[in-house]
This record gives C-alpha cells, sequence and structure tokens, in this order.
C-alpha cells in the first residue's frame, strides 16, 4: 500500500511539474551552483553584472572548445607502440623447402612437347637464322593452333602513330592505326629494318618476304636487304609482345581477325621476358587440366630431394617433412609443421642446435623454357601456416653452403577499434580458399582468395596459381579461349586490388622472423670428391659420382640468439584519461566539479518538464477553442433533454429563430464554488466579523 501512494505522490509531482518559471528556475540555480561566476551574475551591480556575464560566457566556450579536441582526441583511437626485449626458450620456425623448378622435364615433356617447339622455332624467327634452318622446313609441321591461342608478336614502332604489328609464323603484317593492308603486304611511306636488336630475324617483313641474316628472303630466293646501312640501333629496335586478345562483352575471346583494333598487346623491354612469360600462359593452359595426383608424381620427391637432415644433435630424414603441393614451385616439403604433432623447441642458439640440410635439386632435369632460375626456394614462417614463398621466400644457390641466422619478432597489435586488425579472419568477407589445407589465416591467403573471386567471377573459371571452391574449373585455352587476356586485366586492375584490400585485414598477432643470410661454396675442390661419392652412393647405391656441385645444395637454419623482441600496441588514450583532461579543463577555468554537472542537469530537466506542461496546456487551450467555436450555443439542460423525448411536440428554440429585438435575455447560471475558501486561512488575517462569528 505505502508503495502505491509512492508512486501516485510521484505521478501527481511528474504531472504538477517544477513549479517555477524559466526566470525563476534560472535565478534558483545562479544562486545555489557550486560552478564560479553564475553567482555573480545576479549579486552584483549593473557593470559587474555585464563583466562577470561575459567572463562566464568566454571561459563556458573555452571549456567546450576544449572538450571538443580531448573528446576527438579519444575517438580518435590512437596507439603507441612500445619494444620490450625478453628471454625464453622458443619454438624453432615451420622451414618449407622448394625446388625452384615445380616439374622434372623428363615426365612433363610429353605435355610440353609441341609448346617447346614452338618457343624453338620462334627463336629461331627471333635470332639471327641460317639460311636453310627456318621454321618452314621443320618436319612434322607446328602445331600453330596453340601458338594462335596466345601468340607472340613483333611491333615495329618507327612511327608512334601507326605501329606495325609483326607476327612471328605469319607471313602477312597488320598495321594498327591508320596503315592500311593490302593483300599480304603492308605499305608504309619508310623501309624498316632491324640492326642487332631482339627481332624477327634482323629483318623486316613486308609482305612474304622473311630476311635471314643481313639478307632478304622471298621464297627460297635470296636479295640484299632492303634497309640503309646507316641507321641507328635505336631506330632498329623492335619489340616483343604477347597478344592477349579483345575486350568484348563476353568473357574476354582473343582477337578475331588480323588487324583488329581491339587486340592488345603486353609489351616487354627483353625478348627473354617476353618468352618467359608465354611459357608461363601456355604451360599454365596445358598443366591445369592434368590431376593434382599426376602433378604430384612429376614433381621432385622426398626421398630423391631430400639427402641428409639433421636437428640439434637428433639424426632426421625425408619422413620428418610434410609435402605439399605449390602451384608455383610444385611439390614442397615443410619440417616442424605442427599438423599432426607438437612442435620443436630449440634448446640453444647456435649452428650446432639447428637444423642442417643437404638438398638435391637435380638441375639438369629442369624445364627450359620455364625455370630460368636454379636453386632451393625455402621460407620460415609459423606453425599451421600456409608459405607464400613467392612473396616471403629466398632462394638458396646450388654449390654453396647458405648459413640462416634467426632472430624472432612477435607483433602485438590492438583490434578494434584502435585497428582494424582481426584474430583468426571470421570477420573478413572474403572466403578463406587456403583453409582446405587447415592453415591459419594470412592477409596473403586473404588476398589470393579474394583475386581468385574476382577471377571466377569476371572469367568464368580459376586461375591454376590459386586454390579452386568447389565446382570450379581452372582456366585453358580450349574451354576458356580469353582467360589470359581477362587475367592479365584483372591483374593491372587497381580497382579490384583495391576491393581486396579493403576487404582483408591484417592478423592483431604475427611472429616475424628476421634472417641474416650467409653463403660459402660447398663442398670445396679438395673435399667434393669423396662428399659426392657418398651421398651419390646413400641416395642410389652407386659406386659412380650422380651428383655434381650445379645440384648439391647444404642449408644452416639456427637461432642466432635467444633474446626474442615483442612490439606491442597499448591505448594513447584511455577512458580514465579522458575524464582527468576533461575535470582538468572544467575546474581550471571555471571552477567546477561533477556536482555542478549534475546541478546543470538538474535545472535542464525542471526547463523540460515545464516546456512539456506548457506545451500540454497550450494544446487543452487551443481544443477548448475549437469547440466553443463549433458549438456557440450554450449546451441543453437536463430539464430540456428530459422534455424533448418525452413530449415529442417540443422543440428547442434557436437564437435565430426570433428576431434580433425580440431576443431573450441570457439565463443566468450559477456560478461554481469558490473553493479557495474552504482552505485554513491564518488568524493575523482574518477580519472582525471572523472574530465575532467565533465568539
Amino acid at each position: 500500500m505505502n508503495l502505491k501512494k509512492y508512486f501516485i505522490r510521484a505521478l501527481h509531482r511528474l504531472q504538477k511539474g517544477p513549479g517555477y518559471t524559466y526566470k525563476e528556475l534560472l535565478v534558483w540555480y545562479c544562486d545555489n551552483t557550486n560552478t564560479h561566476g553564475p553567482k555573480r551574475i545576479i549579486k552584483e551591480g549593473p557593470k559587474k553584472k555585464l563583466i562577470w556575464f561575459f567572463l562566464t560566457l568566454l571561459f563556458a566556450s573555452l571549456v567546450f572548445w576544449q572538450w571538443g579536441i580531448l573528446i576527438n582526441t579519444y575517438l580518435s583511437y590512437n596507439v603507441t607502440s612500445s619494444l620490450s626485449i625478453g628471454f625464453k626458450t622458443m619454438k624453432f620456425p615451420a622451414v618449407t623447402v622448394c625446388n625452384a623448378n615445380p616439374f622434372k622435364y623428363s615426365e612433363v615433356k610429353h605435355l610440353l612437347k609441341e609448346l617447346d617447339r614452338l618457343i624453338e622455332a620462334a627463336l629461331e624467327r627471333i635470332l639471327q637464322p641460317t639460311p636453310g634452318n627456318s621454321s618452314e622446313n621443320i618436319s612434322p609441321p607446328l602445331d600453330l593452333e596453340l601458338w594462335h591461342q596466345i601468340p607472340l608478336v613483333l611491333i615495329d614502332e618507327h612511327d608512334k602513330d601507326n605501329p606495325i604489328i609483326l607476327d612471328i609464323f605469319e607471313s602477312n603484317q597488320s598495321t594498327v592505326g591508320n596503315q592500311t593492308t593490302v593483300g599480304n603486304q603492308t605499305t608504309t611511306g619508310n623501309e624498316t629494318t632491324v640492326g642487332n636488336q631482339t627481332v624477327a630475324g634482323n629483318q623486316t617483313a613486308v609482305g612474304n618476304e622473311t630476311a635471314v641474316g643481313n639478307e632478304t628472303t622471298v621464297g627460297n630466293q635470296t636479295a640484299p636487304p632492303s634497309a640503309p646501312a646507316n641507321v641507328t640501333s635505336e631506330e632498329k629496335k623492335y619489340k616483343l609482345a604477347v597478344k592477349m586478345g579483345s575486350d568484348p562483352p563476353a568473357v574476354c575471346p582473343q582477337c578475331s581477325h588480323e588487324g583488329s583494333d581491339n587486340c592488345t598487346y603486353r609489351n616487354f623491354t627483353s625478348a627473354a621476358q617476353a618468352v618467359t612469360e608465354w611459357y608461363i600462359l601456355q604451360s599454365t593452359s596445358i598443366l591445369s587440366k592434368v590431376p593434382l595426383q599426376e602433378r604430384i608424381r612429376m614433381g621432385y620427391q622426398a626421398e630423391d630431394m631430400i639427402l641428409a637432415c639433421l636437428y640439434g644433435a637428433e639424426p632426421c630424414n625425408y619422413k620428418n617433412f610434410t609435402q605439399i603441393y605449390h602451384p608455383d614451385h610444385g611439390n614442397c616439403y615443410i619440417f616442424n609443421w605442427g599438423m599432426d604433432e607438437e612442435a620443436l623447441n630449440s634448446s640453444n642458439p647456435g649452428a650446432e642446435f639447428g637444423l642442417k640440410l643437404i638438398l638435391d635439386i637435380s638441375q639438369q632435369d629442369y624445364i627450359p623454357y620455364l625455370s630460368s632460375a636454379a636453386g632451393a626456394r625455402l621460407m620460415l614462417h609459423q606453425q599451421k601456416s600456409f608459405p607464400f614463398l613467392k612473396d616471403q621466400g629466398i632462394y638458396a644457390m646450388a654449390g654453396t653452403e647458405t648459413s640462416i641466422g634467426v632472430l624472432v619478432d612477435e607483433l602485438e597489435r590492438m583490434g578494434y577499434p584502435y585497428s582494424d586488425c582481426t584474430m583468426n579472419g571470421s570477420d573478413v568477407p572474403v572466403k578463406n580458399l587456403y583453409s582446405q589445407y587447415n592453415t591459419s589465416y594470412s592477409i596473403q591467403a586473404c588476398l589470393r582468395s579474394c583475386f581468385q573471386n574476382h577471377m571466377i567471377e569476371i572469367c568464368g573459371c580459376g586461375h591454376y596459381m590459386f586454390p579452386l571452391p568447389e565446382g570450379v574449373n581452372y582456366c585453358n585455352n580450349e574451354d576458356n579461349p580469353g582467360w589470359a587476356y581477362c587475367y592479365s586485366s584483372l591483374r593491372s586492375s587497381i580497382k579490384h586490388r583495391q576491393i581486396c584490400i579493403d576487404s582483408c585485414k591484417e592478423t592483431c598477432n604475427d611472429t616475424q622472423y628476421k634472417m641474416t643470410i650467409s653463403m660459402a661454396d660447398w663442398p670445396s675442390e679438395a673435399s667434393e670428391d669423396w662428399i659426392f661419392h657418398i651421398l651419390s652412393y646413400e641416395r642410389d647405391m652407386s659406386t659412380n659420382v650422380t651428383l655434381d656441385r650445379n645440384g648439391i645444395i647444404k642449408l644452416n637454419i639456427y637461432f642466432q640468439e635467444y633474446n626474442y623482441r615483442t612490439i606491442s600496441e597499448s591505448a594513447a588514450t584511455t577512458i580514465v584519461w579522458l575524464l582527468s583532461s576533461l575535470g582538468g579543463q572544467f575546474g581550471f577555468w571555471m571552477g567546477g566539479s561533477v556536482l555542478c554537472l549534475i546541478e546543470f542537469g538538474e535545472i535542464i530537466i525542471d526547463s523540460l518538464w515545464i516546456t512539456i506542461i506548457n506545451v500540454i496546456g497550450w494544446c487543452k487551450g487551443l481544443k477548448q477553442k475549437r469547440a466553443q467555436a463549433r458549438y456557440p450555443d450554450a449546451p441543453p439542460t437536463v430539464s430540456e433533454l428530459v422534455e424533448a423525448h418525452t413530449n415529442l411536440g417540443f422543440q428547442h428554440e434557436d437564437e435565430g429563430a426570433l428576431p434580433r429585438d425580440e431576443a431573450l435575455p441570457p439565463e443566468p447560471g450559477t456560478p461554481p464554488p469558490n473553493y479557495d475558501s474552504l482552505r485554513v486561512q491564518p488568524l493575523d488575517i482574518l477580519g472582525p466579523d471572523s472574530d465575532a462569528e467565533t465568539e
């Protein structure tokens, strides 16, 4: 019951409001607040009132200005980085080793046979061929259908406005711009020469003519060169390019006819770069149709590649490595990956407590046009993380002993809202295609997954170098004729690249391995004989030497020291800093505190209640005025209503029914009772009559 009375009284108090006017509230606040300044406004004289009003307004503005700066600084969520150095037993990093050559040439030669014949014939055209050694005489004939899927062309840019396109395996020429092609011969204003630059056989191909050496061959005839002898080397220079295709609304098909203005050419400053890029594109199309298990079989096997292994004082072998297939490097092998067993700890720093490997890269079985670098590709990374060797790996050169001293940096970033990092990638909108390896999230995996998703969406197929989602096939020239152009355009697109950068996030916690690399020739000339004999016998059970310096690599990987660095982030501004700064500014400029703010909040609430009550009263008054305007006459009395109900002949007379001069006077009404008269009044205000009555 008491609780009910309390709520009723509270409701009446809310309906009544503060009971003051705005002016009374303001005077009460200035007289009772603990903030310096407002009291002087109401208690001083007119001149001082004006001065104190100006000073109070000025310092209040300064307080709000400083508060705005402090709050904006806090909401910017700045961080400070601190560096600490520790000493502890650390986990040995995961070590991934691969061969720079992805496949054994002897295993993939049957797949790349036609491709090799094409590139050899093209090089004969590009370099200076000897008479009678032209590609037209090759038997069996070349598979030009494979060539025309992604052809190599020469671009003559003597006339920058009208460059001439020379197809290496075509006798006709096409021009870009205002040049005209008549039959099989291109009409140009000037003769073009080639000199000693990387062009189609030091020649000018006009019509069906092909230059050989310093002579121009027409069919089987030999004619003098058509170019003047005083042409400079810069004028003789041609550019080798890969003909990518056009950009129609379909899925990027290639140029379908000679001389098409929609063709796209990817230029190179060196023919070596152009040949390598062309061969990678063509071999990618061929190898993408080979099943994964067959590709693994064609790569380098662990027992052939890893000849010796020693971790600290414990021997190890190829069985201690985990095999994964890497599109760039074929079969790769990871030591201490931590997938199936606990990661190994390093007991002490120094080379004698690290990992020692002897590798055989079998350089004599390299694919000649695919791998121009020879050696082993290796990378140090965290356990259960995928190795991205193309970005973060290093090369170890054949015939050397490479020592790698490792230092550890641990990065600890603050999460949202201080930085846009992720703990495990669950809040990243990009589907991680590398999750099929059961590896942890990394920004490299996110960027490649994003690129692959864009390529599937735009090109209709996936690139061979990245994992595939279910239900999607790799791109190839037969099923996707314009995939090379689509891939090249997407790779160079800043828009799509920025989309992936904005979508992917860095990991909040990361471990980086800083390496100090040194190399020396290994084995030495004095010891190479017995070392190669022993290694050959252990691998092949042969008394003959089957290894040489061009295929042997020795690796030493160890912790340089046990000191590790931790780079951690902390908030530059905290809520404690914000509150103390806000209070300091308020106290300095106006001598206020938190209680002053509560007082100010109280007067604001009272002002709001007064406003609400005034608005409600105004609405009620407006409603009554509208009712009076709608019903100007007084409402009928009860007797009139009863008479009208019982006497059907009774009609209420309207004022308008009588003439103006005969209108009845208004009926007197009963005045409302004076309730104030019921209140008890003080004795000192009672009159003499009241005293008499009391007596």
